[in-house]
């Protein structure tokens, strides 16, 4: 089983405008609602590779119903910890020339709602995968990544972290399956700049020294880089196509790879290629990839 976990669910209400002026009554050309946050995103993704996942978190209010729906109409398992008080998210996505995101701060989590989203990782089993993804809430502790995976260290699980800064370096000890940062997110912990490719190839191997056993690192208009458990290291040129939406496509990416690894039965340079195209689609569409898009754009991915 795969499971991803959301601490932060929302629903993007996403608008596009010509232009926007502050201060005056703007008219919308459009307008879109999506349902999700980076663990959902990803078990949407997979269920259109064909994979299921369950989908763990925190929702709260009618958002929270909302959310749950649309995660369920999709085909996809959930077990979330219902909050008493409070809503989840609303996120604002401007697009108006650039892109402007209001992303609102969530609801109150208090200590009893940690303890039983814990109780729900005692059907994690082994061989499963957790797939930790995003920001954490500011009412939950700072170290509930850490907290997880110590919860999950007896048992024989595939760890998949995508978090930035100390929430990610603080979690290889537990030496994650897989860790996905981002060019700059790289450079951010190491104070670098990482345009040039075999820095980010020095810094992602000292990634996997720290205990990360794969670093997947995503690099946008310049493809992804994959150094593997084997230190073997994997170049992936970027899709051909108009970027037209970030949101998401790193999450897609991480969803391809899993699903590359489970249809090549562990293949990385497979893995690499579905993962690339998958957040690939993501970037072309206003919203996810669908599994057509992904799959046509896999069969146009090379090696860089």
């Amino acid at each position: 089983m795969i499971y991803t976990v959301t601490f932060n669910p929302a629903v993007d209400y996403v608008v596009h405008a010509g232009s926007i002026k502050t201060g005056e009554i703007n008219a919308l050309d459009s307008e879109n609602i999506f349902f999700g946050g980076k663990g959902i995103n990803v078990s949407f993704v997979l269920k259109r590779l064909g994979i299921g996942s369950k989908a763990l978190g925190f929702i709260g209010g009618f958002t929270g119903d909302a959310i749950e729906a649309a995660v369920r109409a999709n085909g996809i398992e959930t077990d979330f910890v219902r909050l008493e008080n409070g809503f989840s998210r609303i996120n604002v996505k401007i697009r108006a020339g650039n892109e402007t995101d209001l992303n609102a701060k969530g609801p109150y989590i208090n200590e009893a709602d940690v303890l039983r989203f814990y109780e729900k990782l005692s059907s994690v089993k082994n061989g499963d995968t957790v797939i930790l993804a995003g920001s954490i809430p500011p009412s939950l502790p700072s170290d509930i990544y850490e907290s997880i995976l110590a919860r999950l260290s007896d048992r024989s699980i595939r760890a998949v972290v995508d978090a930035r800064g100390k929430l990610l370096l603080n979690v290889l000890k537990y030496n994650p399956f897989l860790i996905k940062p981002n060019a700059d997110e790289l450079g951010e912990i190491f104070g670098i700049r990482t345009e040039d490719p075999d820095s980010i190839i020095f810094h992602a191997l000292r990634l996997k020294e720290m205990g990360a056993v794969n670093v997947l690192v995503s690099m946008g208009e310049r493809g992804a880089i994959l150094i593997d458990e084997n230190e073997e290291i994997h170049r992936c040129g970027v899709c051909c196509g108009k970027a037209v939406n970030t949101v998401g496509a790193g999450d897609s990416m991480i969803a391809g790879f899993i699903a590359g690894m489970s249809f090549s039965r562990g293949d990385y340079k497979y893995a690499l290629r579905l993962g690339t195209a998958a957040g690939g689609a993501t970037a072309f569409s206003e919203g996810l990839g669908s599994g057509e898009a992904i799959l046509e754009l896999f069969e146009k991915t090379c090696e860089a």
